[in-house]
C-alpha cells in the first residue's frame, strides 16, 4: 500500500470539502486512484474530463505512481 499526497482544485475540493490530503491506497495508477476517489467522495466528472499532474508534471491516466508521489486532478474550468 501507498501513501499519496493529493491536492483538490475547484469543484473537486468541494466534494472533498478540503484543498488536500495524504491518502493510503493499493491503486497503481492515477486511472486507479480517481476511481477510488470517485467511490469514496461521490466525484460527478469523469476521468476523461480531467488532467492528471504527478509530482508537478502532467502525467497520464496510466502512469504508473509511487509511494510518497504527489497528485493533483485537474477539473475544466472556464474563464473569460
Amino acid at each position: 500500500m501507498n501513501t499519496y499526497k493529493l491536492q483538490y482544485f475547484s469543484l473537486l475540493g468541494d466534494f472533498t470539502g478540503k484543498p488536500s490530503e495524504e491518502l493510503q491506497s493499493i491503486a497503481s495508477t492515477p486511472k486507479e486512484l480517481y476511481t477510488e476517489l470517485q467511490q469514496l467522495y461521490s466525484f460527478e466528472h469523469c476521468s476523461s474530463k480531467l488532467r492528471v499532474a504527478i509530482n508537478d508534471e502532467f502525467g497520464d491516466w496510466q502512469s504508473q505512481l509511487k509511494d510518497g508521489d504527489n497528485i493533483v486532478f485537474i477539473p475544466p474550468v472556464a474563464g473569460g
